[in-house]
């Protein structure tokens, strides 16, 4: 374990960040900021693969194998998700959730 922290403060700061990307994609309005918050979502099941795996096996690393693809497939989400909304600003110029709702095709 990691000494001076505990898991419940971990854990607790992980589901802190889950629910404010919970959050923020609901309630946002701008595609950059309901971006930004299906990162923090899923940063913070990465931070509890990771601390649950040090915590029941300390020895083995399948919570950061767990963590590492987690990452990799948020950034190719990240890139497809920029260029997705790159083309819909040049079609509509704004990245306004509603103004994509009414795009014609």
């Amino acid at each position: 374990m990691i000494p001076g922290i505990s898991i419940t403060e971990v854990l607790t700061l992980s589901s802190i960040l889950f629910f404010i990307g919970v959050y923020g994609f609901m309630t946002r309005t701008n595609l950059i900021s309901v971006l930004i918050s299906v990162e923090l979502i899923l940063n913070a099941s990465v931070i509890n693969f990771v601390m649950i795996n040090k915590y029941l096996f300390p020895e083995l690393l399948q919570g950061v194998v767990y963590s590492i693809f987690i990452i990799a497939v948020a950034a190719a989400e990240t890139a497809l998700a920029v260029a997705i909304i790159f083309n819909l600003y040049k079609q509509v110029s704004s990245v306004a959730v509603r103004e994509t709702e009414t795009m014609k095709y």
